[in-house]
């Protein structure tokens, strides 16, 4: 087949096919095969009957539409195996008539990688900020360590902010009690902001044994519409009253909840291990802020489609976290009171920039030519082996093909991180200086000579041979063609 092509706006390139009588009559004779057996024809048993004898019955364009799908599949792959046009969508097939020598014509419109415009990622000057850990920060933690470890003592004494009340409770409105308003031994820590405004510090100075109306009103924004901005009246019955009592910050409690045998040593490994955490966190924001620099700086026009598919995927990724909690997207979205459209509108900014993130990525990875050794990978198997506590065999053994790719792309990233980072430390380039004009160069000479002829450039600048994209085309079926 003979085509021509012609590049459009976003990305997108219109290609004009033809096929001669020859080509497209040996198709259909292809199709033919493949699809006799559907026909029955009174007079041949089924799947023998010929071709001109099935056209006599259905029509000379019986084999049309097939044949052209057909031919389209066969251009597609053509341009799959040419490597040509790295194709991220087929978003037409038109234009599909016979021609006037028995052959047929087709266009097909597709949407292509776009071409990215790198900014320039040496000497990008990104800061990195390291978060310090001070001494509150390991106060902050002992202590969520010490009151996990606290104990609640019954006391006979009036309730304060602060104490652990344990209560029966209904709750009513005019009356009526509504539904999820009752509990029994239900634990409240008073002061903690548990229950809808006003409560808590109704339930201050109780006893044990006591029982106390709680009048309160629900917040206008309360989820439950059918209560929201209503009054209504709890009567809880205070079963007990509970003080909290911390254990002490010494050796005994660091033997209890550590390998250690000294506080002091208990609080040194703490500080490491929340300072390791803390650079961890540095590390990552400071990749982020050199990722998001080169983005800014780069410049690519998404097409519609990549757009399309990354907010596709995202839903669909969000369906597969809520199958994991038990859960349909249908009955989120009945929730939520949105359609799946909408949803996809609602990634659609997201998914744009995270489009551009993975081109602006790709771009660098091809310009520096950045490989993937078998030594690499092994590396990385080891290391997730041992993690799992697991011999690298084992591990190796265990790996689905959605592993590998994982694999193969942590170490990817692993390799563009560390070379960004490295970039980025750099001194910025300096700018070439611009070239002075043969007139300038004459005006500014001494000499009485005439000046050389100049031998400038035409003042628009010559584009860039671009290389040829290196992914394959993905196919795509195309629409029924139906013939004049």
């Amino acid at each position: 087949m003979n085509f021509t092509s012609e590049k459009l706006e976003k990305s997108q390139i219109k290609l004009c096919y033809t096929a001669s009588s020859e080509e497209y009559n040996e198709t259909v004779n292809t199709v033919y095969n493949k699809t006799k057996g559907k026909y029955a024809i009174p007079g041949f048993r089924k799947g023998h009957a010929p071709r001109k004898v099935i056209e006599g019955m259905y029509g000379p364009y019986v084999f049309f539409s097939d044949a052209v799908n057909e031919l389209v599949d066969k251009a597609l792959g053509e341009l799959d195996a040419s490597k040509e046009y790295d194709i991220v969508s087929v978003d037409n097939v038109d234009d599909v008539d016979t021609l006037e020598d028995g052959g047929v014509k087709f266009t097909l419109l597709i949407t292509v990688k776009p071409e990215v415009k790198l900014g320039e990622y040496r000497g990008m000057g990104v800061e990195k900020k390291e978060e310090e850990v001070t001494d509150k920060d390991v106060d902050e933690y002992i202590g969520n360590q010490q009151l996990k470890q606290a104990r609640y003592i019954d006391v006979d004494t009036a309730a304060e902010l602060g104490n652990t009340v344990t209560i029966d409770f209904v709750g009513k409105h005019d009356g009526v009690a509504f539904e999820g308003g009752s509990g029994n031994d239900y634990d409240l820590e008073l002061g903690s902001g548990t229950f809808i405004p006003g409560f808590e510090e109704q339930l201050v100075g109780v006893k044990a044994g006591d029982v106390k109306d709680v009048n309160v009103t629900f917040p206008a924004e309360y989820q439950a519409e059918e209560l929201a901005g209503k009054d209504a009246v709890f009567t809880c019955t205070v079963k007990a009253v509970k003080k909290k009592e911390l254990p002490a910050l010494d050796d005994e409690f660091a033997k209890d909840i550590s390998e250690f045998s000294t506080f002091e040593e208990y609080r040194a490994d703490v500080k490491a291990n929340l300072e390791k955490e803390a650079k961890k966190r540095s590390d990552r924001a400071y990749e982020d802020a050199i990722a998001d620099k080169l983005v800014e700086l780069s410049e690519v026009e998404i097409p519609e489609s990549m757009i399309e598919r990354e907010a596709e995927d995202m839903v669909h990724d969000f369906e597969a976290r809520l199958s994991y909690q038990g859960l349909k997207l249908e009955q989120y979205l009945e929730y939520t009171h949105m359609t799946r459209e909408q949803m996809i509108d609602e990634y659609k900014e997201t998914a744009g920039q995270r489009v551009k993130i993975r081109l602006v990525m790709e771009a660098v990875i091809e310009k520096e030519n950045l490989q993937i050794s078998d030594e690499d990978i092994e590396a990385k198997i080891a290391q997730m082996a041992q993690e799992n506590s697991m011999t690298a065999e084992e591990y190796r053994k265990s790996l689905t093909h959605e592993d590998f790719e994982y694999i193969i792309n942590s170490v990817m990233s692993a390799k563009l991180i560390a070379l960004l980072r490295e970039c980025n430390e750099q001194p910025a380039p300096e700018a070439a200086p611009a070239k002075k004009s043969s007139k300038k160069k004459a005006a500014e000479s001494k000499s009485d000579d005439a000046p050389k002829q100049d031998e400038e450039s035409p003042k628009g600048e010559t584009p860039k041979k671009k290389a040829p994209a290196k992914k394959t085309a993905k196919k795509a079926e195309p629409k029924d063609g139906e013939a004049e």
